[in-house]
């Protein structure tokens, strides 16, 4: 069902936004203070605006501890591997906070739906996934499951602006279209896959995602709630005096290459 609630105005949104980014740049902080191991997983719906929510937890973070892992389509060596390998080797170490866009859940949805995988592969996943999860949640991880969720007519709308849009087009792949065609029986695999791997160690957590600009602050509000966290008082910062200058000669402007100063 569409949201029918007042759009929030750009200033209230960006205002939360800022607040809560702000206590995102804290998070880190934290997490790199108490080496903490912590991997987030975002799937959904195509168009239900789950990368928009990862860009707006890292647009102020250290890319270097708060990293995004988003793998395109498996090589022949790693068709050869046990399923979860290529994804475990992105998972975080001590002081790091991954963002999985898409992730091993792949399996219960894309590849099972368009037939990428045999039916025993998909059941084993079902079965083996909850107890790779409990082994990764023993060792010490925080893993997050996050589950944007999408109406029919709202897909159609931003599908639509994909469209029309050139800078947008980027976003619609030929398996999203096939995707749409197909929508009852992604919305079959989603309750299955929710059905075997919605677990109390790790459990999924849907994001109403027909208004952007909520789904947005409603996930980053959740995910600061789902980690305990104290502010590090930062260091003090003094900026030293520049060198002195001894001598250096610049070489001549001509010499260098100029962008044009065209605006």
């Amino acid at each position: 069902m569409v949201d029918k609630r007042k759009r929030l105005s750009r200033d209230a949104y960006e205002n939360e936004l800022r607040r809560l980014q702000i206590e995102l740049v804290k998070l880190q902080a934290w997490v790199q203070s108490q080496g903490l191991r912590i991997a987030v997983i975002f799937e959904g719906r195509d168009a239900a605006g789950r990368g928009g929510a990862i860009k707006r937890i890292t647009e102020r973070t250290n890319p270097r501890t708060c990293r995004i892992v988003a793998l395109g389509t498996p090589t022949e060596r790693e068709r050869s591997q046990w399923y979860f390998q290529r994804y475990a080797r992105h998972l975080p170490s001590a002081g790091e906070m991954i963002l999985f866009d898409r992730s091993w859940y792949n399996r219960a949805g894309v590849e099972h739906v368009m037939g990428f995988c045999t039916d025993e592969q998909y059941h084993e996943f079902l079965r083996s996934c909850p107890q790779f999860e409990c082994m990764l949640v023993r060792s010490g991880l925080i893993l997050i499951k996050y589950w944007f969720s999408v109406s029919d007519a709202v897909q159609e709308r931003r599908f639509q602006d994909r469209i029309s849009d050139r800078t947008k087009r980027w976003k619609l792949s030929p398996m999203d279209l096939e995707s749409r065609k197909r929508w009852v029986e992604y919305s079959r695999a989603k309750d299955v896959m929710f059905e075997n791997t919605d677990i109390p160690e790790a459990p999924w957590w849907v994001v109403e995602a027909d208004d952007k600009r909520r789904a947005r602050l409603n996930c980053i509000q959740h995910l600061l709630s789902q980690i305990p966290y104290e502010e590090v008082t930062p260091r003090v910062i003094d900026l030293p005096p520049r060198q002195e200058d001894r001598g250096y000669v610049r070489p001549p402007i001509a010499s260098q290459r100029f962008v044009p100063d065209l605006y």
